[in-house]
């Protein structure tokens, strides 16, 4: 018996919309990270990408639980001496909410070639709006 692998056919991928409000943000990240790999799927297979298109909407509002608003830091490195850079929570959400999602949502992802794939197919709006109605989205319930 051969090993059954699956097609990875484009023009079936579905567009999903998640509301991140009220959310906590590492379950969320979760939830959406499965379904950019397609791990909800039965025909899931880790090598391809097989998953579906998410929108989430309302980053701004997600939540951090106990006390990581304040105390949780973000660094960057510019590569140069001294060029280091610590962010901490409320200075990213005021700034740039949807990098907050965004972050999290790619440290859950494969750090290859495949994660770099996977992760263009996530699409984070500030806001109750996007712009991707004409996909007609389904509606991905938050379960957390």
């Amino acid at each position: 018996m051969k090993t059954f692998l699956p097609k990875v056919d484009v023009q079936r991928r579905k567009w999903r919309v998640i509301d991140a409000k009220g959310a906590v943000l590492g379950r969320l990240a979760s939830q959406v990270a499965d379904a950019l790999r397609g791990k909800d799927k039965p025909s899931f297979t880790p090598h391809l990408d097989a998953g579906d298109f998410v929108v989430v909407i309302n980053a701004e509002q997600v939540v951090l639980t106990g006390n990581k608003e304040s105390a949780k830091e973000y660094m960057s490195y510019s590569g140069w001496k001294g060029g280091e850079k610590y962010r901490s929570v409320s200075q990213i959400r005021s700034q740039h909410p949807e990098r907050l999602v965004h972050h999290a949502v790619r440290g859950m992802l494969p750090k290859n070639r495949l994660g770099d794939r996977l992760i263009t197919k996530l699409k984070v709006c500030v806001g109750a709006s996007h712009p991707h109605t004409a996909q007609k989205p389904e509606t991905m319930v938050y379960a957390g």
